[in-house]
């Protein structure tokens, strides 16, 4: 297989799977050993291509960011306490990741673990959905308390494992915490653009001059394909929970769990 095919099925992987609840970095550590590639030669490509996953975000969520860039300026309460629950919810995630990083890195190769903690976020997505009783309709990402905002934060910091799925965990701690569904989603897409483009600029930073004119060109088609993907996943994703639940994304994750522990046992 070639580099730049690689690059566009593992676009396509990131952009599938990035806001789902079922680990993107855990499905593109198994995509790369499956196909035989080496781990760290795409590690930083893995991380690099997220930002097309902010990007889809953006378009489609323009008018919210718009009307709070326009309220801040205004010192709009309702947009005041957007930006308040964001950043406290991206807060821990920041000091984790400062203080543990070589560890987490460390992690990011091993498929085994995102083995097991696929099958142990889906057991734990069936719980919530059994036993959390959230409200049918909130305030929006505004109306969040910020002690709940806080606690958010602190759950999106076990995305550090792969394979924990950092959308999984903010929406269903979310959900846990009292918000409604929709409102958990919304946040947990809000809450990757500055969690998932400060992962990006630090790895950039530390391995960016290592890379590549080649290595940047696949980056490129990667995160190309990763938004056009992206873009079409994220709505029909906030559809299905609405109206089915995240039940299906649990017994997904279990067996494709499974299956990867079956094939890595045997292989």
């Amino acid at each position: 297989m070639t580099d730049t095919l690689a690059a566009i099925l593992l676009g396509i992987l990131e952009g599938l799977t990035e806001f789902l609840p079922v680990s993107s970095t855990g499905h593109l550590i198994l995509a790369t050993e499956l196909l035989g590639f080496d781990q760290r030669e795409w590690e930083v490509f893995n991380i690099a291509i997220q930002p097309a996953a902010i990007l889809a975000i953006v378009v489609l969520y323009w008018r919210t960011f718009w009307d709070v860039a326009k309220g801040l300026f205004g010192l709009d309460k309702g947009a005041l306490a957007f930006v308040r629950n964001l950043l406290v919810a991206f807060f821990p995630a920041v000091l984790l990741g400062l203080a543990f990083g070589d560890v987490i890195e460390t992690m990011l190769g091993n498929a085994v673990l995102v083995c097991w903690t696929l099958i142990i976020g889906g057991f734990a997505i069936l719980a919530v959905e059994r036993w959390a009783n959230p409200p049918a309709e909130g305030a929006g990402v505004a109306g969040v308390p910020l002690r709940t905002s806080v606690l958010v934060g602190l759950v999106q910091c076990l995305a550090m494992i792969p394979g924990v799925s950092r959308s999984g965990a903010t929406i269903l701690g979310a959900m846990a915490f009292g918000v409604d569904r929709k409102t958990a989603a919304e946040f947990s897409f809000f809450l990757a653009v500055p969690t998932l483009s400060g992962a990006t600029v630090y790895q950039l930073a530390k391995y960016g001059a290592d890379l590549s004119a080649r290595d940047f060109e696949l980056i490129g088609i990667g995160s190309a394909v990763g938004f056009v993907t992206a873009l079409v996943v994220v709505k029909l994703f906030v559809t299905i929970i609405t109206r089915i639940g995240f039940a299906p994304f649990a017994w997904y994750r279990i067996v494709i769990g499974a299956a990867g522990l079956a094939w890595l046992t045997l292989r």
